[in-house]
Parts: C-alpha cells; structure tokens; sequence
C-alpha cells in the first residue's frame, strides 16, 4: 500500500519578494532536478498513481487494445516527389517508430506510386529507420532530417533526452565513404546550400533560445565552423530555411511581436547576410521568394503593418517599392503565402477554420495583376467545422498541389488538387479499422456569449443518438445531458482546429461528448481574437472558458457531475486557472505538461523561454501592474483552501502530467501544484505522473504515447461516465 506521497524532505520555505509584495513558497525546493530527494518524490507520486488507478487497469488495457484496433499498424504514407525520387515513411506493426524511405522517380510522373506497406519496392532506399536509432534508448526524437538538394547526403538530428537538443550527423546516401562529421547541441531548424557541401543550422544558449546561425561544410570538422549570424536581444530568437524555389537562404529573426529577415543566395552559401527589412517593435512579417516566368525575382511578404490581420505585398528583390495584393480583411486572418511557379497558395483563417485559396494567373509583364484576391479560387464549405491546410509540397515547379482535410468526423484525407482544372485526386483517406461509420455522429458549431458578450464559437462532436440538429440549420443541440470533454488552449495565437483522431472514438462509442472552446488568446478568429486574451487582457482567456461550460450545462449538454476539461502546456495553465476560478464546474480535470507556476518562472530571467515569453504574458519583475495581474491568475498562486463565502473549497480530481527533461515548463510546476492542492484540503484529489525519460511532448514511441493516453482515457471516463467504465471493465 503507497500512502499519499509526502516529500522526504521538510518544507523549505523559499520568500520572493517584487513590489512589496511577499509570496512565500514551501516548495520551491523541488525546482532541483539533481537533488536525488526531488526524484525520489517523483518516483513516489508515480507509485501513487499506479495504486490508486489501478482498479482502472483493465478499462486502460482495453482503451489501448481499442486504440491499437482501429489502426493500421503497417502501414505507409502517401509518397512525396521531390526531384527524382518519391519520399515516404513506413510504419510496421510492433514498431514504435517510423521508417523513412525513397524510390526513384521515372520521368515526371506525378502520380504517387501504389506501395504495398509488407512489400519492399526495387530500388527502395533506407534513408532512416528510427527504431534502428532508438535501440535501447527509452525516448528518440528526429529533429533533423534533411535530404541534400543532389540527393546524395541526409543530414540526421537526434535527442534521446527529450531536451531538444540534437547530435547531428551527415549519412551517405549513394554510396560514398561515411563522414566523420559531429555535430552536438544543435536545435530545430536546418538549411543546405545548393552545392550540397553547405549546410545552416541553429544553437541555442542556456536559457533555450536559438540566438546563433552557423555554417557547416561537410567532411570538416565542427570547430572549424563559422559563426554567421548570433542575437545578442534574449526577446528574439533565430530559425533558418531555404526558399522552395532554392533561390535564397533565410533567416528569421523573431519576437512574439516583432521579425526581421535576412538572406543569401543559395548558390553563394559562404556570402554576407543581406537585411531585406530592419526589425521594428510590433510589426511582423514573412517572406517567400518568387521567380516570374520572365525570370525576375520578387518577394512576397505578409505583414500587419497598417494591417492586423494581415495583408499581401510584392516587389521585385533588387527594385521597385512594395505594392498591395491584398488589403486585410478584417476577422480573415491571412496565414501565408506559398508561391510556386504557375500559381500562389494563400493560406487564411476564414469564419474561425482554416482554408487556403489558390491564384492560377501568373504571367506577363505583371505576374500578379489586379484583384488577386477576386482571381483565387477557395475551397468548398463542408456546413460544419473543419480544416483544409496545405501539406508535403516541396517542389517549386508543380502542376497540382497537396492538401489534408479533415473534420471531427472526417478521418485525414490526403489529396492533390490540380491547379488548371480543379480536378481533386484523392491520394488517400486515413482507414479507421473496425466498424467505424462517420453517419453515427454528427458535429457542428456552437456559439457562446462570453462575459462582455463576445461570441465564443465551440465545435463539438458526439454520437447521433445525443445530439441532434435544431430548428436553425448547423445549431445542435442535446437529447439529454451527457458525459462531455472540453479541452482548450488560447495562447500564442495558436489555433486549435478541428480534426480527427481515431483515438477520441473510445469516448465517443462509450456516449461522451467532445467540445473544443476556440477561446480569445488562440489565434481562430483572427489577430484580434489573440490580442484580447494576451498580456494584460490574459485572464479573459479563463473566463471564456468558464463561460463556455457554463452555457453547454445550462442548454443540456451535460453537468458538473459529468463534465471534464483537458488541456496541455499553456491550456494547463488554462485548467489551473478555471479550476480556481469555478472548480463547482467541473469533475475532473487533466493537465499536461502544464504551465501553472507563472509568475515565478516569468520572474527568473535564468529559467528556459522566460525572456522571450514577456511579449506573450508580461514582464513581473518589471512592472507592478503585470506582476499583480499574473499574480490574480497563476494557478499556483491561487489554491484555496475555502471560497469566497468561507465554504470549503473542493476541487475537481486532478491528472497532472510532467516530463523530467522538460525545458519548455518545468517539471516541478505539476509537481508543486500537486502538493498544494493536496495541503489545501485533504479531500482534494491530485495524481502526479512525471515521464522520467522525456520532455515536453511525452512519449516518442507510438506505442507508449497509445499507452498513456489510453489511461488518461481510462481516468476521464472512470470519472464522468463511472457507468460506462464499469460497463466496459466487466
């Protein structure tokens, strides 16, 4: 028998004072992830959680043979032409990880060869097989990898940590004599030159932030490695990639608010650096390179100069000032541009779900013309949420282009679209193994009046026989109450889309709702929508939130004996905070990975990402007016012990996630919470599982991820649907 896990060591009472102000912090201790007292209580909280959800074990074994049976485990992606040969990954069956592989291409046929996934194809090629690399490591993640422009060489980034922080090597992938090249401590984002001797890559300093651009020539050694670019203003960072028309090299120097780009010619890899425009505070802007049918050279650029949702520019690179193809359109979120040789793709946010648009006239003295928007053609509106995003293009001269659809009710569809006629070639639909039958739920969208009266859209999905469509056509609404699962984010201006998850239909099948609250901080409705939920204006993310399950309790959908919320990272911060706010709400909750220990980690300027996160939330330490606020909401700071009436406060059941390696947030915020939860009242009901081996995004291998959401799975029901789970276990 585990008893509740009390650390080993007393309290150790750590004060930190800002403004005047004093919060004492009994746990403060735990921070230290060599002190072998700390990992011992983490060992103890994950003991504690195996004992106490262990009547559950059979519901969790079952969700996870559910999950595993709608998959097909063998299987293989669609395959991805760029340059003379097809790219894919292969997935085999007891195999945690992916296998990449190629086959060459014969002539320029674009259709995707049909490939058996238990069958090799002749000429098949190996460039990385990741359970091969993982051996007996207990996480693995690719960070790198990246083919040369000659085909010749794949460059591979691996962290067997979870810390992100990559060991690349350079792998012959024609024949040649293996390299010695090593490289260590590198982070996401990689660029090769066109002479395939080159290649660009990013390092991070200690608090995790990419602040350095370096130079590789292969077969020499890293020292001899040249520093080309390093950002010296902690708020920035530095990411790097090449043009898909292999034209330039980019580098991206970005703030939450603010970017800059410079470049150089592919061809010309050892050359200075050129700064297209110089960075000014609060305005932001990307770049693609296009080459016109005349040969000249242009940028595009998106940017919310005079625009805040963003609008479409052009130049020519070495002449010409900038000129409008787009004017913003409020609420219509311009994401992007992707530009090809015949035609451009814009990518926008449009009634709150991601769509793109493609323009087809590109020609003459004026590639653009006028109108563009007026010459784009948009894809068709399913009359229910749902997301169509661009995907695996990497050619620069195409005639089609890739997209994925998908709903909450609509496995991934993998399709070209033909740009000259339209026609949609459906190149694959994710199979959902089993009975699956998408006409046994239906879903739609929601709106909800927020505390100002916004209106907060919700998409939400459950089995037909639970929801049903209203009088107004699109608006459901509720049979009876029942079990539901909320989840959101709202931070960074992330948007949480629509989409389809095998793994979800458990809930579903055992009569439990799914609802997503596209809440203000996120990015759904537009740059505004973000604005309204950030700094100052954060805690409106939490009260939409709340609002949110308010009004699907109050129109039916379910109760607070059968609602849970779910949410990771910065949405754990999100179910700290509405926790606090209205735990009389909520049954149970599930945090991940989350974000609750705010204000101390924003007031330590050493912590990993705090510097650059100040545009998103704040800065503390320097101002009293952000330390008060972050202070009314940070949910660690804010366990009570009773409410506002002096009635003692019990809070919805807790699963707190964490990972040991986690350099985004610190492992210990679960872990403290936790604890002061339990302190608060000894009623309240907090599990603690910290992943011993990884980082922020959990398990690596496919199987362990299967396993451990299966039993969050198993939580969530056992807690909002007991019936059901029992239901299931006999």
């Amino acid at each position: 028998m585990v008893a509740v896990p009390t650390p080993s060591v007393p309290q150790r009472p750590h004060t930190i004072t800002r403004h005047d102000d004093s919060r004492v912090d009994p746990y403060y201790w735990l921070m230290d992830r060599e002190n072998e007292e700390v990992l011992s209580h983490l060992r103890a909280e994950n003991d504690f959680l195996v004992q106490e959800l262990a009547h559950l074990k059979p519901l969790e074994d079952e969700l996870f043979e559910e999950i595993k049976s709608r998959i097909e485990e063998t299987d293989i992606s669609v395959p991805v032409r760029r340059g003379a040969w097809w790219y894919f990954d292969r997935t085999r069956e007891g195999l945690n990880y992916p296998i990449s592989a190629r086959v060459p291409a014969r002539g320029d046929d674009l259709t995707p060869p049909v490939i058996d996934p238990l069958t090799t194809l002749e000429g098949e090629q190996i460039i990385l097989d990741e359970n091969e690399e993982a051996g007996d490591h207990e996480f693995l993640s690719v960070g790198v990898l990246a083919v040369s422009p000659d085909d010749s060489w794949v460059a591979v980034g691996t962290d067997f940590e979870g810390n992100e922080r990559h060991h690349v090597t350079v792998r012959p992938l024609m024949g040649q004599d293996p390299l010695s090249d090593e490289l260590d401590d590198v982070y996401y984002g990689f660029a090769w030159a066109i002479d395939s001797r080159h290649f660009f890559y990013t390092r991070v300093d200690e608090a995790m932030r990419p602040w350095q651009i370096w130079r590789h020539e292969i077969n020499t050694p890293a020292s001899a490695d040249v520093l080309v670019l390093q950002e010296e203003d902690e708020q920035y960072s530095l990411s790097v990639g090449r043009s898909r028309d292999d034209a330039v090299i980019c580098v991206v120097v970005g703030s939450s608010m603010t970017t800059e780009v410079l470049y150089l010619r592919a061809d010309e890899p050892t050359g200075e650096l050129t700064l297209l425009e110089p960075r000014r505070h609060g305005i932001e802007y990307g770049v693609e390179h296009f080459t016109d049918a005349l040969g000249r050279a242009w940028w595009l650029k998106i940017t919310n100069e005079d625009a805040t949702d963003f609008r479409l520019l052009a130049r020519q690179v070495d002449a010409g000032a900038w000129r409008e193809l787009i004017g913003e359109r409020p609420g219509n979120r311009l994401d992007g541009v992707d530009a090809f040789k015949s035609f451009l793709a814009i990518s926008e946010r449009l009634d709150g779900c991601a769509r793109f648009r493609l323009v087809t006239t590109l020609e003459g003295d004026d590639p653009f013309g006028d109108d563009l928007l007026a010459r784009a053609t948009l894809g068709e509106d399913t009359g229910y949420p749902s997301t169509e995003v661009l995907a695996g293009n990497p050619n620069y001269d195409t005639p089609q282009v890739r997209f994925i659809g998908t709903s909450l009710i609509t496995p991934r569809l993998v399709a070209d679209l033909v740009v000259a006629t339209g026609e949609i070639i459906v190149r694959k639909q994710q199979k959902v193994l089993g009975d699956f039958d998408a006409s046994r739920y239906v879903t739609s969208r929601l709106w909800v009046s927020a505390s100002d009266g916004m209106q907060i859209p919700v998409s939400i999905v459950g089995r037909r026989d639970l929801l049903t469509l209203g009088p107004q056509f699109g608006a459901l609404e509720p049979t009876r109450p029942a079990p539901l699962l909320l989840y959101g984010y709202g931070s960074y201006e992330i948007s949480i889309d629509p989409t389809f998850s095998s793994l979800r239909l458990s809930l579903l099948d055992r009569g439990v709702l799914f609802a997503i609250a596209h809440i203000r901080g996120g990015g759904e409705m537009g740059r505004s929508w973000y604005e309204m939920g950030r700094l100052a204006q954060k805690p409106t993310t939490f009260s939409d939130f709340v609002a949110v399950a308010r009004d699907l309790i109050d129109r039916g959908f379910t109760t607070p004996e059968q609602l849970a919320a779910r949410g990771g990272s910065a949405g754990g911060l999100l179910m700290g905070a509405v926790m606090n706010q209205a735990p009389e709400l909520f049954k149970a909750v599930v945090a991940e990975v989350p974000f609750v220990d705010a204000l101390t980690t924003m007031l330590d300027a050493s912590l990993p990402l705090t510097v650059g996160e100040w545009e998103e939330w704040g800065d503390p330490d320097a101002s009293a007016t952000v330390y008060r606020t972050m202070k009314g909401y940070s949910p660690y700071d804010n366990v009570r012990a009773t409410n506002e009436d002096g009635s003692t406060r019990i809070y919805p059941h807790l699963y707190a996630a964490g990972g040991l390696n986690d350099s985004r947030v610190g492992f210990w915020e679960p872990a403290k919470w936790v604890l002061k939860l339990r302190d608060a009242n000894a009623d309240n009901v907090a599990y603690l599982k910290t992943e011993m081996g990884t980082g922020h995004g959990g398990p690596s291998g496919r199987y362990d991820a299967w396993r451990e959401e299966a039993q969050i799975l198993a939580f969530v029901i056992n807690e909002i649907s007991p019936d059901s789970s029992r239901a299931a276990a006999e």
